[in-house]
């Protein structure tokens, strides 16, 4: 008879793939490291399969290892989203919530959806525009909660997570090699623009923007029609496009700062409850951050 897989076991596996230590898994989850190495090893018995290969020096997933991760955070998700339907206390209301249509076009569908299911009868209005027209609405009381991108003059928001950029230009067109390089830009007041032009002064390369757009749309257009590189952060490489680095002559670009902002007075318990979700699903760390190695990553 086969054994069924232990939630607990799985949530291990995953906080140490995530984590990338036995020490930060085992504060992630609450046991000692030879709680979460006896762990693994039931694990790995209850499956038959290796999930991690022989490196002391650095945790690496077996082949075996990277499948079995897909299937355990798919089912901790539909753990934890059941358990927070029925445990929860049954919210409702209306919540205004504020970010950049980048954010709300890649990073939050499934977030949303999960929530909305888990909480039927809290209405949620989706307001999209730039972090600096966020955060001025949010000063005025007009939103309930954002999430943004964090720039030094805005007041102190709750880190979500840190998210790379990277320079990014048409599949097909190489306007990288243009002399001077031709950009494709948010307009003024957006912190990747100002990242970008500081990287290339501090580099040293000319450049002359040739496109201004208020929205990633438009960023996009500029791009995938090959009139320019643009500046995107890692979660919106797409298909379309291809990541450039210091090989292709531009230099490194640091991380942005995903953050999550409440408005000043009287946030509803459904505004909180979303804020809350919002800021534990995106911020669960990623494979890209993290010393895991994975075959074929």
């Amino acid at each position: 008879m086969h054994q069924d897989l232990d939630i607990a076991l799985l949530r291990t596996f995953v906080a140490l793939v995530d984590t990338g230590s036995l020490t930060a898994a085992g504060r992630l989850v609450g046991r000692t490291q030879p709680a979460i190495t006896h762990q693994i090893r039931r694990l790995e018995e209850s499956l038959g399969r290796r999930l991690f290969e022989d490196n002391r020096r650095k945790l690496t997933l077996t082949h075996d290892g990277e499948v079995l991760l897909e299937f355990a955070r798919s089912m901790l998700r539909l753990n934890d989203e059941a358990r927070d339907r029925f445990l929860a206390t049954d919210i409702a209301g209306h919540v205004t919530l504020g970010t950049p249509d980048l954010y709300a076009s890649y990073i939050l569908p499934e977030v949303l959806e999960n929530f909305s299911r888990a909480h039927p009868n809290v209405e949620i209005e989706l307001r999209c525009t730039r972090s600096v027209h966020l955060h001025a609405a949010l000063e005025r009381n007009e939103l309930d909660i954002a999430l943004m991108t964090n720039q030094p003059e805005f007041r102190k928001g709750e880190l979500v997570r840190r998210e790379p950029l990277v320079w990014v230009a048409a599949s097909g067109g190489s306007p990288e090699l243009r002399k001077p390089l031709p950009l494709a830009v948010l307009p003024q007041g957006s912190v990747y623009r100002q990242i970008a032009l500081e990287a290339l002064g501090s580099a040293g390369l000319q450049w002359s923007i040739r496109s201004v757009s208020d929205s990633i749309a438009g960023l996009q257009a500029a791009v995938f029609a090959g009139l320019a590189v643009s500046v995107f952060p890692h979660c919106a490489i797409g298909a379309n496009v291809r990541c450039l680095n210091e090989d292709d002559g531009l230099p490194k670009l640091p991380s942005i700062e995903l953050v999550m902002h409440r408005r000043s007075h009287g946030i509803s318990e459904a505004a909180e409850q979303l804020a809350q979700y919002i800021t534990r699903e995106i911020g669960r760390p990623g494979q890209s951050a993290l010393g895991i190695n994975v075959p074929g990553g």
